[in-house]
């Protein structure tokens, strides 16, 4: 079997066109459809957390458990049975009890339905399941 002489030059000059080759298919790919759908859901869900701020709906909502307490905490609202848009819609848009009626465009009320499906997503809320532990960290309780 003959060996077939390879300059170091071209080994070279072969994986530096290689290395640009895949350079290029990484760094100048267009995006993808499923990408653009989730750039546009960060986005509506930035957009919900500055209705939510600018309405300072954390003096009485709490989102971990942090915030007031006049409402109940919201991180998981959207989980819960009968919850639905319209069902929030309806308690946001007229009030309930305590809670005063806001007049929100629809577009800040999708938004601001966004961030909470967004709070949703991130975990659960009950910061009594939580412990904590010497080092300054919280570590979640057996829950059997």
């Amino acid at each position: 079997m003959p060996l077939i002489k390879v300059s170091p030059l071209k080994i070279f000059i072969t994986l530096s066109v290689l290395f640009l080759i895949y350079s290029f298919t990484i760094y100048l790919k267009p995006l993808r459809e499923k990408d653009h759908q989730k750039i546009a859901y960060q986005k509506q869900s930035a957009s919900g957390k500055d209705v939510w701020q600018k309405h300072n709906c954390h003096t009485c909502h709490q989102l971990y458990g942090l915030g007031g307490y006049l409402g109940p905490d919201l991180t998981n609202v959207t989980a819960k049975p009968g919850y639905s848009d319209v069902f929030l819609k309806a308690i946001i848009s007229n009030g309930i009890s305590q809670m005063p009626a806001f007049d929100l465009t629809n577009q800040e009320m999708e938004d601001l339905l966004v961030f909470l499906k967004a709070m949703n997503e991130t975990g659960t809320a009950n910061p009594q399941h939580y412990s904590p532990q010497l080092n300054g960290t919280f570590t979640l309780d057996n829950l059997e």
